[in-house]
């Protein structure tokens, strides 16, 4: 296998070349119908094909992604894309939204690229390399040696709509506050840029989270499924975060018993 620095390389190239595409096709409608509150739009689908084109025939690696699909094998080494993260937001006109491409090998990501165009924000990162973000404050992830408590300062963390309403009443007790951005992968960005300061989500599909865990380990924060495990491309969910609220999140999962719920 060509080297994660080379590919993430090739990757960031393809990504450059639908961005025009997604910025222009902003407000797209629903074109395709997946399931209650669950659509793509135009874009979504021509924004794949062309990922899925230039990647198998810039590395011969096999794409999977969230609106065709594929036969790619998550044990060994396959492309992951979401073509519109959020799009949701995207048919709306609301900003938070973005493309999103992942390499994973062993069911494990090495290269993940998430751009964000709309909001001038793009995070790069691959084993072998620093994570690269574009857009954001300098100051960069909140975990840190010096990083104070939550309870001092912000605390705040990603996580859906559709978060069982248990936990997000309990994330609440224990002095968190939960924000909701309608794009999972923007909201690990938002970890791995030090705008929150750990996320949670449910989603069983790897193109949500295979990109949001590498970068947060690139930058030496906490990532796992919801129990607690290394993430996987077959965990249900994602848990990301600074140490401290990374654990926070792990024991309100385990207080209020919503396991790994698929939401």
């Amino acid at each position: 296998m060509t080297s994660p620095l080379e590919l993430v390389a090739i990757a960031e190239a393809v990504v450059d070349d639908v961005e025009q595409l997604f910025i222009d096709g902003l407000g797209a409608p629903p074109a395709r119908f997946k399931g209650e509150g669950d659509f793509a739009t135009e874009v979504d689908l021509a924004i794949e094909a062309h990922l899925r084109s230039s990647l198998t025939q810039l590395t011969g690696i096999p794409v999977y992604g969230e609106e065709g699909g594929g036969n790619a094998d998550l044990n060994q080494t396959a492309w992951v894309v979401d073509p519109v993260d959020g799009t949701a937001n995207y048919a709306a006109g609301n900003p938070l939204c973005g493309t999103v491409v992942s390499l994973v090998h062993e069911a494990r990501p090495i290269v993940a690229i998430a751009n964000f165009p709309l909001l001038k924000r793009r995070l790069v990162a691959a084993e072998g390399m620093e994570l690269r973000t574009l857009g954001g404050l300098e100051s960069g992830f909140g975990g840190g040696e010096d990083a104070l408590p939550f309870e001092d300062s912000r605390g705040h963390i990603g996580c859906s709509s559709h978060l069982p309403t248990p936990l997000f009443d309990d994330l609440r007790s224990v002095g968190l506050r939960p924000r909701m951005t309608g794009s999972v992968c923007l909201d690990s960005a938002f970890v791995a840029q030090g705008v929150f300061d750990g996320a949670v989500n449910f989603s069983p599909h790897p193109w949500d989270n295979a990109a949001g865990a590498l970068f947060i380990q690139a930058v030496g924060g906490v990532a796992t499924d919801p129990e607690g495990n290394p993430w996987t491309a077959f965990s249900h969910g994602l848990v990301v975060g600074t140490e401290q609220v990374h654990a926070t999140i792990l024991d309100s999962i385990k207080r209020t018993g919503v396991g790994t719920r698929q939401v």
